[in-house]
């Protein structure tokens, strides 16, 4: 008996296996069926061409976990509102964000995205080109917890004025605190979560919301090309950060 359940313990643990490789092939392949998408049926050197492109795509065709139209917009507002001069994001995916962040903002402005999956990158390297943004914006392929702290010495950046989480959620919080560490974020700066609902990000909203460093905004909204209640949850620093890792 002990044997027999052994066996089947392995068999399900190879099923889960096959399943996850199998959902990781059609996320790839999706990515590529997207940028197809942007070649076909954007203008090249039209950033607002670009995100209609991937938004009809989305809304049409199949769903990808871009920020999207609704929560796009209000990403452009906060955007604004900063008017930064530094920009970080955190994860870049296919490259829908960047797009719309850097076509809001002069070219001397210093963006950084950064993506940890090689696929994905070389993904929105193309769609960042056909946007026409390709000398505005740098990707940097790699983890976040391995780069922030490299963010002065690679850059020569300060601080960052604005910051985009839209990465692994469970990376929200200790990455937060690395950039607060590295002194990377000062008064001023702003951070703008996604998906802080769904799939969510608890720890790092009682983090922000219950420090008095921070004044803390959250935006209700929808997951992306869905009606299922999500939002995004801005945190500006009220004081002087740390000294730490600056140049």
């Amino acid at each position: 008996i002990l044997v027999l359940v052994l066996v089947l313990i392995l068999v399900l643990v190879w099923v889960l296996v096959l399943l996850l490789v199998l959902l990781l092939l059609l996320v790839l392949v999706l990515s590529s069926r997207l940028l197809q998408a942007v070649c076909i049926n954007a203008v090249r050197g039209n950033p607002d061409s670009v995100i209609a492109a991937i938004d009809h795509f989305c809304q049409n065709q199949e769903w990808a976990m871009n920020v999207g139209d609704e929560k796009g917009a209000i990403l452009d507002s906060v955007v604004m509102e900063t008017s930064p001069s530094t920009v970080l994001e955190l994860g870049t995916y296919c490259g829908y964000s960047a797009v719309r962040i850097m076509r809001l903002l002069p070219p001397a402005t210093r963006f950084i995205t950064l993506e940890m999956n090689p696929d994905y990158a070389a993904v929105a390297r193309q769609v960042i080109q056909h946007a026409g943004l390709q000398d505005k914006v740098c990707l940097v392929e790699g983890k976040s917890a391995d780069l922030i702290p490299k963010m002065a010495d690679m850059f020569g950046i300060r601080t960052f004025d604005f910051v985009f989480f839209d990465h692994w959620k469970d990376c929200y919080l200790p990455d937060i605190r690395l950039l607060e560490d590295c002194g990377l974020l000062d008064q001023g700066s702003v951070v703008l979560a996604d998906n802080v609902l769904c799939p969510g990000a608890p720890e790092y909203l009682d983090y922000v919301r219950s420090s008095l460093r921070f004044s803390s905004r959250f935006y209700r909204s929808h997951l992306e090309y869905t009606r299922v209640l999500d939002g995004l949850e801005s945190r500006t620093q009220t004081g002087p950060g740390s000294h730490c890792g600056r140049i």
